[in-house]
C-alpha cells in the first residue's frame, strides 16, 4: 500500500483531487451553500423534518398490525403442536445427521457458514441470474412458466416456518407501504372484474401488476437482523457489478444486436450492451438502482482499500450503463446522482458537471445519440412510430372507453397485451411508459393509488434513511468521505436514490413489466425500510 500510495500514478490523481477540492472548498458555490446550511440548522423547517422523521411509525398498532399479530399466535400455537410431532423429530434427525456428515467437507463447510434463511436472501439477490438459467438455459417450459412462484412460495414458507417455531418475531414488522400496497392490490381487483371481458387477461393483468410486490411482505420480516438487510443490498450491489463486467466486455468485443436498436442516424454507435437481460433498456435501469447503493458503500466503508474498491465498482457500473445507450437511463441516473449528491456529498456536482463533459468530448457515438434527440429526423421517427405517436394513440384509446377505470387490465400496453392480441381492430405495441401503461389498463382510479403508492414508499424511505443514521456519531467538520463510515444511512440513500433514478426511468419504459425489475425494487425497499427497524446481533443477544 506504501508502494501504491507513493507512486507517481497516485500522487498525481492525489494532487489534481486536492486542487479540485481546495477549488470547491473557497469557490462561492461552497460559501453559499455554507450559508444556506447554516440557516437551515436554526431554521424552524428542520425542527418540524426532523420532528417528523423521527415521530413513530404510525403502522406499530394498527389495524393491519393487530391483524398480523393475531395471525401469528395461531402460528405460535400450530408451532408448539408441530414441534411434538414426528415431522419435526424426523426433520431435526435428518439436520443432525447432514451437520455429522458435512462437517470436516470444505465445500460443505463453506456453505454451512450462512444459514438457510441467509441463502434464501443470496438467491434473492440473485434473482436475475436465475430467471436466465431456468429460462433461457434449461428451456424447460414448466420449470421456466412455475419457478418464480414456487421461489415465492419458499420465502413464504420460510417466514412461516421461523415464526411457527420462535426463531424470529418479525412476522408482526409493518410499514405504512404496505397499507398503501395492499389497497392497490383491492383497486386493481376491483377493477379486474369491471372490465370482465376477457376474464384471463384481466387475471394475467393483475397478476403482472401486483405479484411480485409480494417480494416487499417476504424481505421485510426475512431481514431479521441489520446484518440481515445489509447482506440483501450488499448482494445485490456484487451480482450487477459482475453483470457489469459482462456488459463492459461486450462492448469491447461489439456484441451484434438488432438493427432496430439504433436508427439509421445513429451509425457511431457500434453496439448496446445488455448483458444476459436481453434488453439495454432495462439492463439500464438494473445500473441505476445499483450505482448509487455501490456509491454508498465508497462512504460507509472504514478501510481505505476497501473505499478504492468500492470506487472502482461504481466507475464501472457507471460506465456500462454509458454503454447501454439508453437515454431513458442516463436521465434516471443523472437523477440518482442528483439526489446523492444533495444528500451525501455536494462535491460531487461538480465532478458529475466535468465527467459528462468528458465523456461528450472523448465518446462521440454517445453526444451523437443524446444529439440526435434535437434533430428534424428524431421528431419525424417519433411522430411515425415512436413514443410521441404511441402515448397519443394509448391516451385516445382511454378517452374513447372509460377514463375512469380504464380499458381493462392487461389490454394494451404491456408484455400482457402482446401476448394476447385479441382485437383485429388495435395495433399492439408496448406504450413505453409505465405510468401512462397503467393509466391506460386502470384509469386514473388505479393510476391515483399507484401514484399513492408511491408517494408513501418514498416518504417513508427517506424516513428509514434519517433513523438508520440516528445513533452514528455525525461530526461536520469532517470529510464525508470519513464522517460516514459505519453509517447505515448511506446504505439507506444509496438504494433511496437507485430507487429514484429507476422511477425516473419509467417514464420512458415499462421497467416494471420485466419480473426481477419489480422484484428487486420492492425486496431492496423492503431491506432498506428493515434496517432501521432491526436490531444488530450484539443488540439481540
Amino acid at each position: 500500500m506504501e508502494v501504491i500510495k507513493n507512486s507517481l500514478f497516485c500522487r498525481f490523481f492525489a494532487a489534481i483531487g486536492h486542487s479540485i477540492a481546495l477549488g470547491w472548498k473557497n469557490s462561492l458555490i461552497m460559501k453559499a451553500a455554507d450559508g444556506l446550511h447554516e440557516s437551515y440548522e436554526q431554521s424552524n423547517t428542520k425542527k418540524r423534518l426532523e420532528g417528523f422523521m423521527y415521530r413513530d411509525d404510525p403502522a406499530d398498532g394498527s389495524v393491519w398490525q393487530r391483524f398480523l399479530g393475531l395471525i401469528e399466535r395461531l402460528l405460535l400455537r400450530l408451532g408448539g403442536i408441530l414441534e411434538q410431532s414426528l415431522l419435526y423429530r424426523a426433520l431435526q434427525l435428518l439436520r443432525k445427521f447432514y451437520f455429522r456428515v458435512t462437517e470436516k467437507s470444505l465445500v460443505f463447510g463453506t456453505i454451512n457458514k450462512l444459514s438457510l434463511r441467509r441463502w434464501l436472501l443470496l438467491a434473492f439477490a440473485m434473482y436475475l441470474p436465475m430467471e436466465y438459467f431456468f429460462r433461457d438455459m434449461l428451456k424447460i417450459n414448466i420449470l421456466a412458466s412455475v419457478w418464480e412462484e414456487l421461489f415465492i412460495a419458499a420465502a413464504a414458507c420460510m417466514v412461516i416456518w421461523r415464526t411457527c417455531l420462535k426463531r424470529s418475531d418479525t412476522f408482526k414488522r409493518t410499514s405504512p407501504v404496505e397499507t398503501a400496497m395492499l389497497l392497490f392490490m383491492v383497486v386493481g381487483l376491483g377493477l379486474m372484474f369491471l372490465t370482465r371481458k376477457y376474464a384471463y387477461i384481466g387475471w394475467a393483468g393483475l397478476r403482472a401488476q401486483v405479484e411480485y410486490m409480494v417480494w416487499f411482505f417476504l424481505i421485510l420480516r426475512l431481514c431479521e437482523t441489520k446484518e440481515d438487510a445489509r447482506f440483501t443490498i450488499w448482494a445485490f450491489a456484487a451480482v450487477v457489478f459482475a453483470l457489469s463486467l459482462h456488459g463492459c466486455y461486450q462492448y469491447v468485443i461489439g456484441v451484434p444486436i438488432p438493427a432496430h436498436w439504433t436508427s439509421q442516424t445513429e451509425m457511431s454507435v457500434r453496439t448496446r450492451v445488455f448483458s444476459i437481460t436481453g434488453s439495454p433498456n432495462i439492463f439500464g435501469s438494473l445500473l441505476v438502482l445499483a450505482a448509487p447503493t455501490s456509491a454508498a458503500l465508497i462512504y460507509y466503508a472504514k478501510k481505505p482499500l476497501w473505499k478504492l474498491c468500492f470506487l472502482c465498482t461504481t466507475g464501472i457500473i457507471c460506465l456500462c450503463d454509458l454503454f447501454t445507450f439508453s437515454r431513458g437511463s442516463w436521465v434516471g441516473l443523472i437523477v440518482a446522482i442528483v439526489i446523492f449528491a444533495v444528500f451525501v456529498d455536494k462535491r460531487l456536482f461538480g465532478f458529475m458537471g466535468v465527467a459528462m463533459a468528458g465523456i461528450l468530448v472523448a465518446v462521440p457515438s454517445i453526444a451523437s445519440r443524446i444529439a440526435y434527440l434535437f434533430t428534424s429526423d428524431y421528431s419525424t421517427a417519433s411522430a411515425a412510430g415512436g413514443r410521441s405517436v404511441r402515448w397519443k394513440v394509448g391516451m385516445t384509446l382511454l378517452q374513447k372507453n372509460s377514463p375512469l377505470f380504464g380499458y381493462g387490465l392487461g389490454r394494451f400496453g404491456g408484455a400482457v397485451a402482446m401476448n394476447n392480441q385479441v382485437q383485429s381492430d388495435i395495433d399492439y405495441f408496448y406504450l413505453d411508459n409505465y405510468y401512462l401503461k397503467t393509466l391506460v389498463e386502470m384509469g386514473y382510479l388505479g393510476l391515483a393509488f399507484f401514484i399513492l403508492l408511491l408517494l408513501v414508499l418514498l416518504v417513508f424511505a427517506f424516513r428509514a434513511s434519517f433513523k438508520a443514521g440516528e445513533k452514528h456519531e455525525y461530526v461536520r467538520s469532517l470529510d464525508p468521505v470519513v464522517r460516514n463510515e459505519g453509517n447505515d444511512r448511506l446504505v439507506c440513500v444509496g438504494v433511496l436514490c437507485g430507487m429514484c433514478g429507476v422511477l425516473t426511468h419509467c417514464f420512458f419504459e415499462n421497467i416494471f413489466e420485466e419480473p426481477y425489475m419489480m422484484a428487486y425494487f420492492w425486496g431492496l425497499a423492503a431491506a432498506m425500510i428493515a434496517l432501521p427497524k432491526a436490531l444488530s446481533k450484539e443488540e439481540r443477544g
